[in-house]
This record gives structure tokens, sequence and C-alpha cells, in this order.
């Protein structure tokens, strides 16, 4: 079978997903031309992908020195907090590699209110891109992504009103969830060479069948970037799509 969109990779188990995953991006920043801009996703799945990323041998080939990271979305908590994407991140990934910290770009949550935060974020992506970003040079070369039981991905929410943002790349959305979260907007995440989803488990069985049959409805279905977008999922969340 054919998904509605994009290019579906199964793998085995879940730890053969990460490691695949954290193969195939260290394969695009060595293709890359300096610097590499990778967009990061919370959730269990990235963190295994994270750690694998910070291991050996995957860890001595991935070109910290020239990678900029970029969030696609975070809970709005102070940048310690154990809900916080980029302290997931850190933990998983950055606290083990020899990143330079200017490297990384934290969505910042601490001494503004969100919608600064926002557009905070935003003068710094449009800044460090340097132009418009646009079909001929997108804003990052690697987006992952994960896709929630309601079909969101990053903080975009089903119903929510930031699903219809153009005008801005990062946007504050206080309603859908119990706490306030940032996130990239669908101009953002589509201004990516890949974006990657990532999904793991039979719990996601049911939401992947339905984006990769056609479903339109639902907001991860709606993302279609510059580049190609890749679906990694392990062959319980594949189902009848892993061709068994």
């Amino acid at each position: 079978m054919k998904p509605a969109f994009g290019t579906l990779r199964v793998f085995g188990t879940p730890e053969a997903l990460a490691h695949g995953a954290a193969d195939w991006l260290c394969a695009r920043a060595a293709e890359a031309v300096a610097p590499f801009t990778l967009c990061l996703s919370g959730g269990s799945t990235p963190k295994r992908l994270y750690q694998d990323l910070a291991s050996p041998p995957l860890a001595g080939r991935f070109l910290w020195a020239t990678t900029h990271f970029f969030f696609g979305d975070e809970r709005f908590v102070p940048p310690d907090d154990p809900d916080s994407n980029a302290h997931m991140a850190r933990q998983a990934m950055f606290a083990k590699v020899p990143v330079p910290e200017a490297n990384i770009h934290a969505i910042p949550t601490t001494g503004l209110a969100p919608d600064a935060s926002a557009a905070e974020y935003e003068r710094l992506l449009r800044t460090f891109h340097g132009s418009e970003p646009g079909q001929a040079r997108p804003l990052f070369d690697v987006t992952f992504l994960g896709v929630g039981d309601d079909g969101h991905t990053a903080s975009l929410l089903p119903g929510q009103p930031v699903l219809d943002e153009r005008a801005h790349l990062v946007a504050a959305v206080s309603q859908g969830r119990p706490e306030v979260r940032i996130t990239l907007t669908y101009p953002a995440l589509e201004s990516s060479r890949f974006v990657v989803f990532l999904l793991q488990g039979e719990g996601k069985r049911a939401i992947l069948d339905r984006i990769l049959s056609g479903d339109a409805t639902l907001p991860a279905a709606r993302i279609r970037p510059a580049g190609e977008v890749l679906w990694f999922a392990d062959r319980a969340a594949a189902g009848r799509w892993a061709g068994e």
C-alpha cells in the first residue's frame, strides 16, 4: 500500500526505529552544507533517538560543532522542568556530547509572557535564517515530529486557531491543553528539507492508519513541506501498512 502522502519506512522494534532514525540523521548531516539545522520534537520516541545519537558509535559520526538545534514546540514551563522538551533533550543528548551551547536554541519560557516568548523565538528564527523562509531555502534541514492520539503534531492542536496561522512562524497556544504551549506554525514546520514523523507502539496504529489513508482533517496530515515527508514507524504502529 502507498501512503496518501510521504514515504513510509517500517522498523521491527522501537529500538530499531530509534537507531535507524539516528543513523539516517547522521547521513543527512554529513551531506549538508554547514550549518546543518535540526528541529527537535519532544516525547518518548525522539528521546530514544537522542540517546542513540549521543552514544557510540553514532556520537562520533555526528557533526555536533556545525549543527544548530531548534524546537518544534515547548510547554510554557521553566527550562529545568521535567515536562520541558528542552530539558529532556539536554538530559538525553546535549549533556553527553560536544555540542556548543550557542548551537542550542531553546524556546524562551522565563521572564516574559507566552505571546512575547513566541515573538522572541520567531525573531531568533528569522535572524538566524537571514531571509524569508521558503521553498528555495528552507529554515530547517530536518524536522522531527510526533503525532498525538488526536492527530496533533508539535502543538498544532485540533480545533485551535493556531491551525490557521500563516502570518507568523511561532505562536502561543493557550487552549486545548492544561498548560500553555509555544509552537512553530505550519509555515515554519513546512520550511524543511525533510519532515520526519516518528511513531511507535500499538497506541499509534489507529491514528497513523487514518493519516496514511488520507484523513486530511487531522493536523499532522496537513503538513506539506518544501521537501520530503517521511514516516518512520515500528511494526506495532504501522499495523497493516507493515505489509503483513
